[in-house]
């Protein structure tokens, strides 16, 4: 006896048999929103599970109770959290953040500024890093366990060893103090013209260049490797073909799907981790933001920020998992 639900999971199957490239992006799709959804529980419950109460930190220790009690009724925290989880979920869905309980500005309008400056801060911080991680590992490649790959190595140990803030500060001792040949703070207003604001941004972006660098060279070098061990690579050297052109024409795109997944990695991360270094060099992204919002306990704009940073963070890995069933023939088409 057939039931919808067999029936239903019979068409499943048919579709995923004749469209498998399709339903394993919809997977990835579908996937990626329950991630979401779970992240956005975790998110709200966490930081209502965190002791302490704004309106006590924004009335201070001479705040009587009924003024407490005001403030709480005023901001909708005397209802009860899943009453406030689906009110502030439904907002969030219609591009509602809310607004900020410290300053009363819309948390949105605030985030649309403070993003801007954040995938401004990334997205010259990856038209960097990517090129030179992807040459520096298919260098590492060329002049395998010789000099140039042992200094690449060594270097890139270091990099990795080395976290961001360590990393920011010795610039800004270097550029800044020593030589003054550096801007700090890496303060960007709207009026600034382009030049200003990547003069602006060189240190920041210089620190964000290091810290995934490494990381992405060495993710390439070990990918590449694999690949040569194939025996069509063992076929195209006994054909002739020199090696730097061996790697380029055949490794290099056989070992896409790995070399994209650890670019879209660091490029999550390079805006979802900014805020380290947007802290150090007092930049006004959404790290920096999202810093001052912890401080007084701003509720909306620190779940908003939360929010993002992880809607960003998984969109690219989804992302990235799509691009590598693309790149990736046998993902195309399983057997």
């Amino acid at each position: 006896m057939t039931t919808p639900e067999t029936t239903s999971f019979a068409g499943i199957r048919r579709f995923s048999a004749r469209f498998p490239l399709a339903s394993r992006i919809l997977e990835r799709l579908l996937l990626s929103l329950l991630l979401l959804f779970a992240v956005s529980v975790m998110i709200f419950g966490g930081i209502e599970a965190l002791p302490g109460d704004f309106a006590s930190t924004y009335l201070g220790q001479s705040a009587t109770p009924e003024a407490v009690a005001s403030i709480r009724s005023e901001l909708g925290l005397d209802q009860s959290i899943v009453t406030r989880y689906v009110d502030w979920l439904g907002g969030v869905m219609t591009g509602d953040f809310g607004n900020s309980w410290a300053s009363g500005q819309s948390v949105g309008e605030q985030i649309e500024k403070r993003l801007g400056n954040s995938l401004f801060l990334a997205f010259f911080a990856a038209i960097v890093a990517v090129p030179l991680a992807v040459g520096l590992g298919l260098l590492a490649v060329r002049f395998r366990n010789k000099l140039p790959d042992k200094l690449i190595n060594i270097l890139s140990l270091a990099a990795v060893s080395l976290p961001e803030f360590f990393v920011g500060y010795l610039l800004i001792l270097i550029f800044v103090v020593t030589y003054g040949a550096a801007v700090f703070p890496s303060t960007v207003y709207d009026s600034m013209s382009l030049l200003d604001r990547l003069n602006a941004i060189v240190l920041p972006v210089s620190t964000l260049v290091l810290v995934v660098l490494a990381h992405m060279m060495r993710m390439t070098r070990a990918a590449i490797i694999q690949v040569m061990s194939s025996a069509y690579m063992e076929t195209a050297e006994l054909k002739g073909l020199g090696a730097l052109r061996a790697i380029i024409k055949h490794a290099a795109p056989n070992a896409l799907a790995p070399i994209i997944n650890v670019v879209a990695l660091n490029l999550a991360y390079l805006i979802v981790g900014v805020v380290v270094v947007e802290v150090v060099f007092v930049y006004p992204g959404m790290g920096q933001y999202m810093v001052d919002a912890v401080t007084v306990r701003d509720l909306p704009v620190v779940q908003a920020c939360g929010l993002i940073f992880a809607a960003i963070y998984i969109g690219l890995n989804m992302t990235a998992d799509i691009l590598a069933i693309l790149a990736n023939p046998r993902l195309r088409h399983p057997r």
